[in-house]
């Protein structure tokens, strides 16, 4: 597991690969991911937006971004945790993703940046 902690919000995040979904004779690998976000803060805070930068290990670069995670914008309280499982889907037997959550405190209303911290996905028959 691969976690950061930026500005009071602790990220981690576990990935595992997804062989039922996956048919590495057509180069398709799905792998899913499990997100953690802590709340160390004294304040509320509300995850507004989400940028994803992805490579795959055959030189494909892609950047996904858009409003919330999985639909919603979750509100994090003090000292609390929000988790969500995702995917993504690669050319490739491995590759690496990473990005940055934009958050709005509560308190003062300010928007920061939460980093996500970078992770490697490698399909099992990669590593043999």
């Amino acid at each position: 597991m691969n976690s950061i902690i930026t500005e009071g919000i602790e990220v981690s995040v576990e990935t595992h690969y997804q062989p039922e979904y996956s048919n590495p004779g057509q180069s398709e690998f799905l792998f899913a991911y499990k997100i953690r976000i802590e709340n160390h803060n004294h304040f509320t805070v509300k995850l507004l937006r989400r940028k994803w930068y992805i490579f795959d290990s055959n030189g494909t670069y892609r950047q996904v971004e858009g409003d919330g995670v999985l639909g919603v914008q979750p509100v994090i309280v003090p000292g609390q945790t929000y988790s969500y499982i995702s995917g993504c889907n690669l050319t490739s037997e491995m590759g690496k993703m990473w990005g940055v959550y934009t958050m709005e405190n509560h308190l003062n209303h300010k928007i920061f940046q939460v980093e996500i911290p970078s992770f490697e996905m490698y399909a099992p028959l990669k590593l043999n």
